[in-house]
């Protein structure tokens, strides 16, 4: 019994790294393209399907951004293979 116990924690925290890595990730090539103000209002949601979600919290940065969307994902395809799109929302950090 308690060799299923620790099978199953190890394929568990193998799955946790690996999420959080792809989420660390995608945040440092956002870092290489935006501006320290617009990563302060911006979270990365999820990158699913060649769409790559930022969740955006100041009006002002999700119109910059979204000015700008063509240019990011021209930028981000030549560090991360497979973005197609960038979706972009209104919301809260937390």
């Amino acid at each position: 019994m308690e060799i299923i116990k620790d099978t199953i924690n190890a394929v568990m925290q193998g799955l946790a790294q690996k999420k959080k890595a792809a989420g660390d990730d995608t945040r440092e090539l956002l870092k290489k393209v935006l501006t320290k103000n617009e990563l302060a209002h911006i979270k990365c949601n999820y990158f699913r399907k060649g769409i790559l979600g930022i969740l955006v919290d100041s009006s002002s940065v999700y119109y910059k951004l979204n000015l700008r969307k063509n240019e990011l994902i021209e930028k981000l395809s030549k560090e991360l293979s497979g973005i197609e799109d960038i979706s972009l929302r209104m919301g809260d950090l937390r």
